[in-house]
């Protein structure tokens, strides 16, 4: 079916619901502290209220995104917004971390139908010249989403509770649902009637499973056959890929595509280095600097600000100018501000926190919307689900491997501990080897970024 819907209220319906997401995210973040004192829940237990939903994200990102290029975008964005705010609703009633985790996990599935569906219908529907633009807009409704987070879900948290801020979304979602329904009078599904590989799905998902909760439960044993399974596992997933009529990700992409391969790797790196810094940064502002979760949002929202600020901006840049010089400029930016939070003690002030958290933030905005762009130009439209499952599976398992580092830096340094007084050098410690990590990561993204290409030989 042809889509006869305006490109502003398709634009406006897929920002609204990567708002949805986004904003949870970022507020739950800030309430951690609460919901650990209020279910009495360790340190690295409460990472996994964070890293389940990051993990069930990721997990279902490709085969959502096949399911939405076979059966239509618009069918699996609604019924994500539908789960996601169920789970949302179910999670008011909660008396244990583990319900919260379950249903986080849920909320990270409908995230995953919500992540993989948005961008590939805007990209269906904007021609290549207003591409970057449009995409702009939707990456600010992310950091729109980001950025209202910390402030709004820290003033809820401490006047209300932390449960008040899954209620916030719930309107949204409700609201979001009949929208996608009633208002898209359109259909996209280029695969239609092609196969869905099931098997695949399942050892890619399992896979990954092995290697991400591998990784965070790493140096003990299980952690290292985890890891290891999880690695053949994507091996055997990559080799049966290659030998179906109707594959769930076309890898063949990584063999003869630079500009697709290396800006889904330099995602994935900027996701991995970035993520972590809210979840510190809470903690620390928390903990060591003694601020209530309201003013530690509103220090922390200074990033996300500086990147919807001038997402646009840059997204726009990138239809004139080529992405692999605006995203390396942003890299670089990236790294130096990370590098200067591997110097963060007890007497460092608020004011250089913010500065710094400027500097990432405009390169985070100069990165992601252009990287975005030469991802999703560089394929053809047949693939456009696959891509943006695929770009969104960089940003969720660079998420979830950031948060992977983070638990296992806590699981080595304090244990399963509440955070306490005493434990308080061990987490800066702690938090300087993050950041330490997760520079040098950065630092190696920037000539990755350098070779990839130009995106208007592709367009």
């Amino acid at each position: 079916m042809t889509d006869t819907t305006p490109n502003k209220i398709i634009l406006a319906i897929a920002a609204l619901s990567t708002f949805l997401v986004t904003f949870m995210g970022s507020s739950v973040n800030i309430a951690l502290p609460s919901i650990s004192n209020d279910l009495q829940i360790d340190a690295v237990m409460v990472n996994w209220v964070s890293t389940a939903y990051l993990l069930a994200t990721a997990t279902c990102l490709l085969p959502f995104g096949r399911l939405a290029d076979i059966y239509g975008r618009k069918k699996i964005l609604s019924i994500g917004v539908t789960v996601f705010t169920a789970a949302s609703i179910a999670i008011l009633f909660i008396t244990s971390a583990g319900e919260l985790i379950a249903l986080r996990v849920v909320q990270g599935v409908g995230s995953a139908m919500i992540a993989t569906t948005g961008i590939a219908i805007i990209t269906s529907v904007f021609p290549s010249h207003e591409r970057g633009r449009a995409l702009g807009i939707n990456i600010m409704a992310t950091y729109l989403g980001l950025s209202l987070g910390p402030v709004l879900g820290g003033t809820l948290t401490e006047s209300f509770g932390w449960r008040s801020i899954f209620m916030v979304v719930i309107p949204m979602g409700i609201t979001a649902i009949p929208l996608i329904m009633y208002k898209i009078r359109g259909e996209w599904a280029e695969s239609k009637g092609e196969k869905f590989d099931l098997a695949g799905s399942v050892i890619y998902g399992v896979s990954l499973v092995a290697i991400i909760y591998g990784f965070s439960i790493l140096p003990g044993a299980m952690g290292v056959i985890l890891v290891t399974g999880g690695v053949f596992g994507i091996v055997a997933f990559v080799r049966r890929e290659r030998n179906i009529e109707s594959p769930l990700f076309n890898v063949r992409l990584f063999g003869k595509n630079r500009m697709f391969v290396l800006s889904n790797v330099t995602h994935l790196l900027s996701y991995t280095t970035t993520f972590s810094i809210a979840f510190l940064l809470s903690l620390y502002l928390q903990y060591i600097k003694g601020l209530s979760p309201q003013s530690a949002g509103l220090v922390l929202v200074t990033m996300a600000a500086v990147q919807s600020g001038f997402a646009t901006v840059a997204g726009k840049l990138s239809d004139r100018f080529e992405p692999r010089i605006l995203g390396t400029v942003g890299l670089a930016l990236i790294s130096i501000g990370l590098s200067r939070l591997i110097l963060l003690d007890s007497n460092t002030s608020i004011g250089s926190i913010i500065a710094i958290l400027v500097l990432i933030g405009f390169g985070r905005a100069l990165f992601i919307p252009p990287n975005t762009n030469a991802i999703m130009t560089s394929v053809n439209r047949k693939e456009y689900g696959v891509a943006s499952a695929s770009l969104a599976t960089m940003r969720q398992v660079g998420m979830t491997f950031s948060m992977g580092i983070t638990i296992l830096l806590f699981a080595v340094g304090i244990g399963r501990v509440e955070i306490t007084p005493q434990y308080y050098p061990a987490f800066l410690d702690i938090t300087k080897t993050a950041f330490t990590i997760f520079t040098v990561i950065c630092t190696i993204a920037i000539p990755l970024s350098i070779k990839r290409g130009n995106i208007h030989q592709h367009m």
